[in-house]
Parts: C-alpha cells; sequence; structure tokens
C-alpha cells in the first residue's frame, strides 16, 4: 500500500500505541517517518519495533528526540498525552512554525465513573497548540482510532473514517489525504478547528462502548459516498 503523495512526518509522540500505531500505518503507505520522543534510544528502539512489524527494507522510519524530529520533517503529528501537552508544544515553537501541525490529542480525565473530557481553556488541545504556535498550520484529526487497531495486521481499518477539522484548507487537505494510510480513502472534513472542542471528548464516549461491549469502535459517517 503505496501513497501517491509521499511526506515526511514526525510523530511526536510516537513510543506511545497511538502514535506508534499512526507511525507504522504512515510508513506502511510510503511516507518518511521519524518517531519523536523525550529519548531519542527510545525512539530508535519503536522504529526498530516498526521495521521489524512491516517486514520490508524499503520503509523508511528512524527515531529521534522530539526537538530533532520536529526540524526534519514537513508535517509533524502530536500524539501525546493532554497532560504536558502545553509545555511540550512551547518547547518546539520554533520547529512548528510554518509547518502543518496535526494533533490527535485527546484532553481526557478518568473517574470511578468512566473517561470523560476535561474542560480546556483554549477550547481544544488543537486550539492550545495554535495559540501556543500562531505560525503553524494546526489541523485536529485521528482522535477515535484505536491504538489496538492500528497496530493490528488488519491492511486497511475499511469500517473506520476519520474526522479532521482546521482552519488552514491547504493544511486540512494534507490530513486528509494522510488518511488513505490508515483506510484507503479521504478523510472527511468536518470544519473550521473550534470543532476539535466536540471531536476530543468524543473519545470518551468510545471509550465507555469499548468498555462496555468488549469491541474496539470507531466513528462510520452514514450518508457519503466512501470513495478512495
Amino acid at each position: 500500500m503505496t501513497s501517491i503523495i509521499s511526506y515526511k512526518i514526525a510523530v511526536i509522540g510516537g513510543t506511545g500505541p497511538q502514535g506508534k500505531g499512526l507511525a507504522y500505518r504512515f510508513a506502511q503507505a510510503g511516507h518518511t517517518v521519524v518517531i519523536g520522543s523525550r529519548s531519542s534510544q527510545r525512539a530508535e528502539q519503536t522504529a526498530t519495533d516498526i521495521l521489524s512489524r512491516l517486514g520490508d527494507d524499503r520503509a523508511q522510519i528512524s527515531g529521534a528526540d522530539n526537538t530533532t524530529a520536529a526540524e526534519s520533517a514537513d508535517v509533524v503529528l502530536l500524539a501525546v498525552p493532554y497532560d504536558g501537552h502545553a509545555a511540550l508544544v512551547a518547547s518546539l515553537r520554533d520547529q512548528l512554525t510554518g509547518k502543518v501541525v496535526i494533533s490527535c490529542v485527546n484532553p481526557l480525565g478518568f473517574d470511578k465513573r468512566g473517561p470523560y473530557g476535561l474542560d480546556v481553556t483554549d477550547g481544544s488541545a488543537a486550539e492550545e497548540a495554535q495559540r501556543i504556535v500562531p505560525d503553524a498550520d494546526l489541523v485536529g484529526a485521528f482522535h477515535h482510532l484505536s491504538a489496538v487497531s492500528l497496530w493490528s495486521q488488519a491492511e486497511l481499518l475499511e469500517h473506520e473514517d476519520v474526522l479532521v477539522c482546521g482552519d488552514n484548507r491547504q493544511a486540512k487537505q494534507v490530513a486528509i489525504h494522510l488518511t488513505h494510510a490508515i483506510n484507503g480513502r479521504d478523510g472527511i472534513d468536518a470544519g473550521a478547528l473550534r470543532l476539535a472542542r466536540q471531536l476530543e471528548p468524543l473519545t470518551a464516549v468510545l471509550i465507555g462502548i469499548n468498555k462496555r461491549y468488549k469491541i474496539r469502535s470507531g466513528i462510520r459517517i452514514a450518508g457519503l459516498e466512501h470513495s478512495g
């Protein structure tokens, strides 16, 4: 499965389950991927694990510390926990300026009643990142994908749709195209960046459904012609 347009993507938080799964899918689709982590050693080990899973010597994937990874890439994906998110983004301000930055960060809390969306001063994690780096082109996408499904051997997650929100059309098109690495078709334009306020906490609903029904649920939009 090879992408027609190839990007160099830094996956910040690429050693975590979600980031690792997305990095695997992007590399499988023919993109160049740099795993970013606070520890370059952990990032390099994760890159090795992904290469082993791919079993393809042509795959281009490496590991580096967050700063080096973000500096080297055309597109930066933020796949980090919300705790410490603002400080991390601020530390990468220079590396993110002028780039397409895709956030799949979900500000969630957990208590005895289950998962829930946190109140974010800026409205959403994506908007928080945009405020911190105003000259980056922020996009929200890939929030609702199961890390287990991403890391599975399934060739494409055809039952999933990816909702994409953002204020810059060109940046949003990058994320819409990258969705082909996940399900073989375009992502769905879900509107302005402020709608990340609804998309991010929706993940809590899916986590609750997964636990209740012992499944890996996802989002599928009815009424559209789903084509590649």
